[in-house]
């Protein structure tokens, strides 16, 4: 797929890796759809984005709104044959602790979000990528979700975090299977320690500890480093049912 044919949806769109990917497609003359939950940051993205990007606000737990914002957005592109899903919440808390047991409510909420709500999109945008024309390769789409590295080795108190990310890990394949015989692609990338306005509110000597921890290179990865992966996704064709770890081989310890 050219990246100039793209017509994307991204969730997260507003800000962090999702407003990285949107950024990469405009500049290569793709439209995008930034959809999101925070209304202001979602406005001021696309008014920097200029006139090949637009926004829909959407709170990706809930199924009705995010059939209605990907229909939108569909009808403001022409189509959508692209979905990226960055939307989500990396909220700690350990199994147990002072306070007692995690509470079912909050694994409940991280599973809806992270998960529920990488779901919910990836077929919403599915199913209107039936209705393209197939290119020359036969296909009519691209999906790519976002896991983490916290899906393989997770930290202390990232239960809730790593069940959500695994969870997209172990639907990647069988999602590529099911979508296949449409000519849609599905793929994921397990980004390792990145530098997205949750880490960039560290204070510079953690940001800088923690990128000292990645084998190589020795630094946070960057948010337009995770674009350019999403790009070559949408480029490659062969690039089909897999999960790409983005991390400078880091493993994470325990904490």
């Amino acid at each position: 797929m050219h990246l100039s044919d793209v017509r994307a949806v991204i969730t997260g769109g507003a800000s962090g890796l999702g407003q990285a990917v949107a950024q990469k497609l405009v500049d290569s003359g793709a439209q995008a759809a930034v959809l999101d939950v925070n209304e202001e940051l979602g406005e001021v993205a696309v008014r920097h984005l200029g006139r090949l990007a637009h926004f829909v606000r959407v709170d990706v737990t809930d199924e009705t709104a995010v059939n209605a914002a990907v229909n939108e957005a569909e009808q403001m592109m022409g189509g959508v044959n692209v979905a990226v899903n960055c939307a989500g919440v990396a909220w700690p808390r350990r199994l147990v602790n002072k306070e007692g047991p995690m509470p079912g409510d909050f694994f409940r909420k991280v599973i809806e979000i992270n998960l529920i709500g990488t779901l919910l999109v990836a077929k919403a945008a599915a199913q209107s990528m039936q209705k393209n024309t197939p290119n020359a390769e036969g296909e009519r789409g691209v999906i790519v979700m976002t896991a983490s590295v916290a899906a393989f080795d997770g930290q202390i108190g990232q239960v809730a975090y790593s069940a959500s990310k695994g969870g997209i890990v172990g639907m990647t394949l069988p999602m590529a299977r099911d979508l296949a015989s449409s000519g849609i692609r599905v793929m994921t990338v397990a980004p390792g320690i990145f530098k997205t306005p949750l880490m960039e509110s560290l204070p510079q000597e953690a940001q800088d500890s923690l990128g000292k921890q990645v084998p190589f290179p020795p630094r946070l990865g960057r948010p337009d480093e995770y674009a350019a992966l999403v790009a070559q996704i949408c480029e490659n064709s062969m690039l089909n049912g897999e999960c790409i770890r983005l991390d400078g081989a880091i493993r994470m310890a325990p904490r």
